[in-house]
């Protein structure tokens, strides 16, 4: 009878096209599928907690594969993981209930934006910020981020050409963590699900909020309009972190 394996796993999102496979392109979701088969002699499907975007990270994506191998769960781990790529690491797992699917479960997800408020970066910094140096008002960012809370349309936020059934989405919370001493910027959101580029859309449009350019009834308004024209720009997605999947 065949295993549901729910595994944990993080990664360095930089060299990768992306979480989803395709043709000839390196991803996150192809190399795991790789090791996997390599491990239990199976063809399987990986199935991920969402996508994550060319050259974002995380830090505790969460997926799920159903195989008839015995292999003990603490020795598929060390196998699987002696055969990924260094910047992809599986930290945890487990067996899961038959029915469980890392995708169609996953009730929560909270994203995690990274922005370096610095005259300069530094290239070990690189990789995991957005180096964004110009001045900035926290108070009107946070003022402006806690109007995304609830349930809204993010049309204005996601790619205009998203194939979506709805782009309702409810969100728990939006703020942001400022590290004066650092000059590093969090922005942390939570919600039952995201569009396609929805939190990078969301930055980049907070970030307008932050330079002056936008007003928080801006934001607000432009949240109101359902119109992506009336947003900012997608910000860069190395800054981009999934930090945890809820089920």
């Amino acid at each position: 009878m065949a295993r549901n394996i729910v595994l944990e796993l993080e990664y360095d999102g930089t060299d990768f096209h992306g979480w989803q496979i395709q043709p000839n392109l390196d991803t996150i979701q192809g190399q795991l599928t790789h090791a996997i088969e390599r491990v239990t002699e199976e063809r399987v499907r990986v199935n991920g907690s969402g996508r994550t975007d060319a050259g974002a990270h995380a830090l505790a994506q969460v997926c799920s594969f159903k195989t008839e191998s015995p292999l003990p769960v603490a020795n598929f781990r060390k196998a699987i993981n002696s055969l990924l790529p260094p910047s992809i690491r599986i930290n945890r797992l487990e067996e899961a209930h038959e029915e469980f699917h890392a995708r169609f479960d996953a009730k929560l997800k909270h994203y995690r934006y990274r922005i370096l408020n610095a005259n300069s970066c530094s290239p070990f910094d690189y990789r995991y910020v957005h180096h964004f140096p110009r001045r900035l008002d926290f108070e009107r960012m946070s003022r402006a981020a806690a109007a995304i809370v609830g349930e809204h349309d993010f049309s204005s936020f996601c790619d205009s050409d998203a194939e979506v059934e709805s782009k309702l989405r409810r969100v728990c919370s939006s703020f942001f963590v400022f590290d004066t001493q650092r000059q590093l910027i969090e922005y942390n959101v939570c919600a039952n699900g995201f569009l396609h580029h929805m939190v990078r859309n969301l930055v980049g449009t907070l970030l307008e909020v932050g330079k002056g350019k936008l007003t928080p009834e801006d934001f607000q308004t432009t949240l109101n309009s359902k119109n992506r024209s009336t947003a900012g720009p997608t910000v860069p997605a190395k800054g981009l972190f999934l930090v945890s999947v809820r089920y």
